[in-house]
């Protein structure tokens, strides 16, 4: 199954993430599909989420799912791009 997921990245005590696209089978670090945006949370909170949402959407459409976390982001970049 194809899921939209968090890969991680950066240091210690300074995380950031991509928002991938992945077959739920690999390790979460492991080779993706996709790359399709980013969270960084010790960020200011105006920069802190940044996905496509025409990909996000495309790849729901044609059956990935998306976890918990990643569907949060959605709803928080879906309203800052409103604004």
């Amino acid at each position: 199954m194809v899921k939209l997921r968090l890969k991680k990245f950066g240091t210690k005590k300074r995380p950031y993430y991509r928002v991938v696209v992945q077959d739920s089978r690999n390790p979460r670090d492991g080779v993706c599909i996709e790359e399709i945006g980013t969270f960084m949370p010790v960020e200011a909170e105006e920069r802190q989420v940044s996905i496509d949402m025409d990909r996000a959407n495309y790849w729901i459409g044609v059956g990935a799912q998306p976890t918990d976390i990643v569907s949060k982001l959605m709803k928080i970049a879906a309203k800052k791009s409103a604004n």
